[in-house]
């Protein structure tokens, strides 16, 4: 099969390649899935699953990319989550080969079941960002209706659907970016915008969380924001700078299908979108990783029948 590998950790992206790889082994409770879509995130080359397994021995070549949307070409013994010919969507454990491929092999309970009417390269979209948009708002930040939450980066992959989340259980929003994407985060239901090139990041005033997916000094500056007994979230790299009276955490998103499959909902009823960016063949993914602009880029593998 073809797939998007890597070997050597110091070429980076331009180590990227397009390659024959074997068809992936179905291990115990895992599926095989026929990859329709997939998507990746550029910091993935510095994950250490991307080069070792879990017992810390070398992997490479590695297959790139762990978002993935397709359906079910096998099961391996004792899958019963999933069965042949159903249309799936998550994403892949960083320490195993990823879904730049035209298949490839994952545990059941990555996956969840994808609803007639959801597009494959819109599903590819939403595992990660879907998941760490909730997780941040809600089993972190512990968002309520009626509070206020800034959220950086607004109009990127986690940040868009973060907005959407909030605004829908009854939080004010304020959304941060750079001025070009202002009308698409207003458009998403934010509340209010800073500009973080030309506005005052304090212009926020006090919020009770505050959703981080930028770090540095955005983030140091940000726990000032915070109100006592409030919550600093952030995805980039543990707080160095807290709130005075309030929380501050880093997270790592974590597998959930049953909350995947909740959002797919949410997707197909039109109450969740998702920002698709630029749609490019699998030959062309070596080239997608340095491109940069509004909504996530997507590798299209095959067109479903």
């Amino acid at each position: 099969m073809r797939a998007v590998t890597i070997r050597d950790r110091a070429a980076g992206v331009a180590g990227l390649s397009l390659t024959e790889e074997p068809y992936p082994h179905a291990a115990e409770n895992d599926v095989i899935v026929r990859v329709h879509a997939a998507a990746f995130t550029p910091g993935e080359l510095d994950w250490p699953g991307t080069w070792v397994d879990r017992a810390g021995r070398d992997r490479t070549p590695s297959v790139v990319g762990h978002e993935v949307s397709g359906v079910v070409a096998e099961v391996g013994y004792g899958t019963t989550l999933l069965t042949v010919g159903q249309r799936v969507f998550g994403y892949t454990d960083p320490a195993r080969n990823g879904t730049l491929a035209e298949y490839v092999a994952v545990e059941a309970r990555d996956l969840a079941p994808l609803p007639a009417g959801v597009d494959h390269t819109v599903a590819a979209a939403l595992p990660i960002s879907g998941l760490t948009a909730w997780e941040g708002l809600f089993d972190h930040g512990r968002l309520t209706s009626g509070q206020t939450v800034l959220i950086h980066g607004a109009a990127g992959g986690v940040g868009s659907v973060a907005v959407q989340l909030a605004r829908e259980a009854g939080a004010r929003v304020i959304g941060t970016g750079r001025a070009a994407v202002k009308d698409t985060v207003l458009g998403l239901g934010a509340d209010a915008f800073l500009d973080l090139q030309a506005d005052s990041l304090e212009d926020a005033g006090q919020v009770d969380l505050v959703l981080d997916v930028i770090g540095g000094d955005i983030l140091n500056r940000s726990a000032a924001l915070v109100r006592p007994g409030g919550t600093l979230v952030t995805i980039a790299a543990p707080p160095t700078v807290r709130p005075a009276d309030g929380r501050a955490i880093f997270f790592v998103v974590e597998h959930d299908r049953v909350r995947l499959a909740d959002l797919a909902l949410r997707v197909r009823d039109g109450r969740l979108r998702l920002l698709v960016g630029d749609v490019r063949p699998l030959a062309e993914a070596p080239a997608a990783f340095t491109r940069s602009g509004p909504g996530k880029t997507i590798i299209q593998v095959r067109e479903e029948a």
